[in-house]
């Protein structure tokens, strides 16, 4: 049984800017407390004012340096800043094994920022399942910049583009990316295009083909947004005021033509039917439920039921209507 907690005074505390309720917050999150209906409830007055910027992009381009270097470059512009930093899952704890806090260290004393790391916990997206409630608290806890840096996976990554308001996309000159990246899916969700890296040789060519692939797009007509490639080097910090001066420019534009309220409207979307169908997953599991699966699935296997009959059945054993009604 889950040790009761008092979710008023947690939040208050997180909304006064307390680090330490902000990670017991983002703890009940991550461990799906039951008290995780009530936080949500008690954080939804006080959310909306923070800049969700997503970073993603195969290994090894130098995310979570790029991170670490933009968190300075705000920090110097007076915003308190939040760094949701996912990594890989430890297959048998479930926690987080890069440790991005580690990496960030330089941050630790400041208290205008906060980080920390989330196990995506097999979550195919590169993201955390329980990462939409953890935005909810750092934008609630008063954070200006919500920095979420997803794990290196490749084009899986697109799914930060649904929890984000603004997608950086950090590029590194010679590790295949160019002309074979823009068939990725990866490339398509990007606001912003970061060539990190970009003292190296080959940094010209990607930055070519990243233009070329953006003029290619859809984008011609005035009120669509243009993402712009910005060339990096993160470790000495070179680009850093440019990717912020672009996602600023892009925050504007999205509430200028109405991107903004839209996206956050399909995540809210997004957000509620994954928590119903959560809950329809704990409601088939319990009462016996994986008995009934089970001698539904044999059914099916002995040729009695078709699986369409037998979706049907289980939803009527739970009370609800037919999956064709």
């Amino acid at each position: 049984m889950p040790r009761p907690v008092d979710v008023p005074s947690l939040v208050a505390s997180a909304r006064e800017g307390t680090a330490r309720a902000v990670a017991r917050l983002i703890s009940l999150v991550e461990d799906e407390h039951p008290a995780l209906p009530e936080i949500v409830a008690a954080l939804a007055p006080h959310v909306g004012g923070a800049h969700v910027v997503g970073l993603t992009g195969a290994p090894g381009v130098g995310k979570s340096t790029t991170t670490s270097a933009l968190v300075s470059v705000l920090r110097a512009a007076g915003r308190r800043v939040a760094v949701l930093a996912v990594d890989p899952s430890s297959p048998f704890s479930g926690g987080a094994l890069l440790g991005d806090r580690i990496r960030m260290s330089e941050h630790a004393g400041d208290d205008g920022v906060f980080i920390r790391s989330m196990a995506s916990r097999g979550h195919l997206g590169g993201l955390s399942a329980t990462a939409p409630s953890a935005i909810r608290v750092l934008d609630a806890a008063g954070f200006d910049v919500v920095l979420l840096e997803t794990v290196g996976v490749g084009q899986s990554e697109v799914e930060v583009a649904r929890l984000a308001d603004t997608s950086v996309v950090v590029l590194a000159p010679g590790m295949g990316d160019g002309i074979q990246a823009a068939k990725a899916g990866i490339l398509e969700i990007g606001e912003v295009f970061v060539v990190n890296k970009s003292d190296r040789s080959g940094a010209d060519d990607t930055v070519r083909d990243l233009r070329r692939m953006v003029s290619l797009g859809d984008r011609t007509e005035p009120h669509l947004w243009r993402p712009p490639v910005v060339r990096a080097v993160a470790l000495d910090g070179a680009g850093m005021g440019e990717i912020v001066e672009a996602v600023d420019a892009h925050l504007a534009w999205s509430r200028e033509h109405g991107g903004l309220e839209a996206r956050r409207r399909r995540r809210t979307v997004d957000e509620i039917e994954a928590l119903a169908l959560a809950g329809l997953r704990r409601r088939f599991a319990g009462d016996a439920g994986e008995d009934r699966l089970d001698t539904l699935a044999q059914e099916v296997l002995d040729g009695g039921l078709d699986p369409f009959a037998a979706a049907d059945r289980l939803l009527e054993q739970a009370g609800l209507s037919s999956s064709r009604s």
